[in-house]
């Protein structure tokens, strides 16, 4: 009996001391707690895109009545200037026309990828104004043209066999691009940006080193984005070509005095070439047909280096990248952390690399074939260049390329022409080398020298 009183009694005991316990270290109560919210930035106001759109038309109809009508540079130094404040700055470079190229070739291969209307009027508007006017996107209204031009303080000349050979560069990089974007692997415009991490005040140190070295190159050579790199600019000088109206150096007729081809710091000017006897046309014109039949010759080429070339054009793409990771998972360098941390997170999947495996075969043999054409465009490229420096073309004058001038208006203040119009100086003799003399063909009809319409000094 004993026995049952002290078990019942510890079994009281144990009881108490657990309740004891519970009223010591009550539970939390979540009954009035209320879960925090995660902020999330509300996106943009559709009103913004029709600003965008809006300040693209004015800023090129205003640059295009710069450049060919008012040809004012300190105008188009304004224009410019404001145009990397906002389309720069305050939209942060984009909606950008250059990067808009990706948009458009990923729509153009991949049927269930849409464009928004506004990158379509951001790619499509600055080449339908460069048929017309030539390229006053490039002159005023682009932010990255636009912070290399007020960066050019000394622009010097390159010589002009540097000049055509780094003129490759950018039609390269838009087979690259285009590559790219049409598998779907990478915007590379856009992930290599020089200037767009000073737009946002962030980014990656690399890319801002690489923009702030763009500008320290600006300085002394002018525009080496817009010149080298840049894969909008050849469309938009492909455009320019066609266009009905272009910028002119002199108001009325070109002198010869040269000044303007020491000015332009872009290469931008061709001078009138000199005659040729028969003979020397003759050579001339073998040598153009030689370099066209050779076209088929280097796209052939270029199309078996590209295809040979496939799996290291592959290696951007991911699957690819992570199947070669997981095929040496125990191979990958300890400091690769983005490598290693792509495997445990596939891991963490439970899928079978053999998927993995499969895809990135699927995209070996894409790449395949994409690197093929992209050879055969490199190679189009590269014979179309061979023969266009074999073209000569017959001109009087001092005029600029329509495919490489970029419309600035630095060549308006060096022409003697240009500054007896602003009222400048009385007449061209007196900015001219003594002794030089002024060809009659600068001279309009029934003209005296010096009585031109001047309008007074911007």
């Amino acid at each position: 009996m004993g026995r049952i009183v002290l078990a019942a009694v510890a079994v009281m005991l144990w009881q108490a001391g657990v309740g004891f316990g519970e009223e010591r270290f009550p539970p939390p109560d979540f009954t009035y707690h209320k879960m925090p919210e995660t902020p999330v930035p509300s996106p943009d106001s559709p009103l913004w895109e029709l600003v965008d759109m809006a300040a693209l038309l004015v800023a090129l109809i205003v640059t295009a009545y710069l450049a060919l009508g008012r040809r004012s540079r300190n105008g188009l130094l304004i224009l410019a200037a404001v145009s990397l404040l906002w389309f720069g700055f305050r939209r942060q470079g984009c909606v950008c026309s250059i990067g808009a190229i990706q948009d458009v070739a990923e729509a153009a291969f991949n049927v269930h990828r849409s464009v928004p209307f506004t990158v379509i009027v951001f790619f499509t508007l600055p080449i339908v104004f460069a048929l017309f006017f030539g390229r006053a996107f490039c002159a005023a209204v682009c932010p990255l043209g636009a912070i290399q031009e007020l960066a050019a303080i000394r622009p010097q000349h390159l010589p002009l066999w540097l000049e055509h050979t780094l003129g490759i560069v950018p039609w390269v990089y838009l087979g690259l691009a285009v590559l790219y974007a049409a598998t779907g692997t990478a915007y590379v415009i856009c992930e290599y940006d020089p200037f767009v991490a000073f737009f946002r005040r962030s980014g990656a140190a690399s890319m801002l080193t690489f923009g702030a070295c763009l500008l320290v190159i600006g300085m002394f050579i002018g525009r080496p984005y817009c010149r080298f790199l840049c894969p909008y600019g050849v469309i938009l000088g492909l455009a320019s070509k066609l266009a009905r109206w272009h910028v002119r150096i002199p108001p009325t007729a070109c002198i010869r005095c040269r000044l303007c081809e020491d000015a332009c710091p872009y290469g931008a000017i061709v001078s009138p070439p000199s005659p040729l006897s028969p003979g020397e046309r003759r050579k001339a014109r073998r040598r153009l047909l030689l370099f066209l039949a050779a076209i088929p010759l280097w796209m052939a080429l270029g199309a078996a280096i590209g295809r040979m070339s496939h799996a290291a054009l592959a290696r951007m793409d991911y699957q690819v990248r992570l199947a070669g990771w997981l095929a040496a998972e125990n191979q990958i360098d300890p400091n690769n952390k983005f490598a290693l941390d792509a495997v445990r997170a596939f891991q963490n999947t439970g899928r079978s690399p053999s998927e993995v495996f499969a895809t990135a075969a699927a995209r070996l043999d894409l790449f395949r074939t994409g690197g093929t054409l992209l050879g055969a465009w490199i190679g189009l490229v590269i014979g179309l260049k061979l023969a266009q420096l074999c073209t000569r073309t017959h001109r009087d004058d001092y005029h600029p390329d329509p495919r490489r001038c970029v419309a600035c208006g630095r060549c308006f203040w060096y022409c003697p022409e240009e500054q007896v119009r602003r009222g400048w100086i009385q007449s061209v003799e007196a900015v001219l080398p003594q002794g030089t003399a002024v060809p009659l063909t600068a001279i309009a009809p029934g003209q005296p020298r010096g009585t031109e319409p001047r309008r007074e000094g911007e």
